[in-house]
């Protein structure tokens, strides 16, 4: 197999992990992305250039979405950060799953990723959710959200986040969204702080092409997966649908709903 390397650098622990994850793929071969390549005194690579079966980030979460953004191969997430929600390795597994994954002894767990667009201009896909909110902090907005053009919200809100089922258990939860199984075809819109209490989220097929709409258009910025921002003048449509590609996951068998329990439910929140 051929794999791709993607390190984040900034973790105190990552670095090391990730020569030690070298040396468990000793005999195949692995492309670096640039500054770890520096990093052991070798050649490097963006993550657009790499042509490879499998790739492998060391960090956290972060980590695996600007990957996503970047290359379109399985990802294979090792935790070296905090709560690594979308990773399936902590250090203490990672020999276990390097020996799994050279085994083939995995499966490839696909997710929904969000397509964005902002007047007619294609953002980045999102894994997790799209934000579009105010420009400025403390200024509520009148946001019109529609579902395959019927008005599904009508709403005074700081802004309005459209989350994939994967994206459930970040932005979209702290803000009273349902954690949605990555299993279940399914978006979810969810106001921010709405100025009235019953507008609520609303789950909705994936299907759907969901459009939404600034009344008094004032700016606003549109921020996909915490990756990509875009300022709007506010008289654009943003239009947010499925992507027409999915995700790629390592899976080693550990159910959405264990790692829920064990990754959010036992965490610090």
């Amino acid at each position: 197999m051929r794999f791709g390397m993607s390190v984040n650098m900034n973790i105190p622990d990552a670095p090391r992990m990730a020569k030690r994850t070298l040396d468990l793929l000793k005999g195949h071969e692995v492309l670096l992305e640039m500054e770890m390549a520096e990093r052991f005194k070798t050649k490097g690579l963006c993550l657009e250039d790499m042509d490879v079966d499998m790739m492998v980030t060391v960090g956290g979460d972060g980590t695996i979405l600007r990957a996503l953004q970047h290359n379109k191969a399985p990802i294979l997430g090792i935790n070296a950060g905090d709560l690594g929600f979308l990773t399936v390795a902590s250090e203490e597994e990672l020999e276990e799953a390097i020996d799994n994954v050279l085994r083939g002894n995995y499966e490839l767990e696909e997710r929904i990723k969000l397509q964005t667009t902002v007047g007619g201009k294609r953002m980045l896909d999102a894994m997790n959710e799209a934000v579009l909110h105010t420009a400025h902090v403390a200024k509520i907005r009148h946001f019109q959200v529609f579902v395959d053009g019927e008005m599904a919200m009508n709403v005074r809100a700081d802004g309005i986040v459209v989350a994939t089922p994967t994206g459930s258990t970040c932005y979209a939860m702290s803000l009273g969204a349902p954690l949605i199984d990555p299993r279940v075809e399914a978006l979810v819109i969810v106001p921010m702080a709405p100025f009235k209490f019953s507008a609520r989220p609303v789950v909705v097929p994936a299907s759907s092409r969901i459009t939404v709409q600034v009344v008094r258009p004032k700016e606003c910025v549109v921020v996909v997966d915490g990756q990509q921002e875009m300022l709007m003048a506010g008289n654009e449509t943003v239009e947010f649908k499925a992507a027409p590609d999915r995700a790629r996951f390592v899976s080693f068998g550990k159910g959405f709903y264990a790692r829920t329990r064990e990754k959010l439910m036992g965490a610090l929140c």
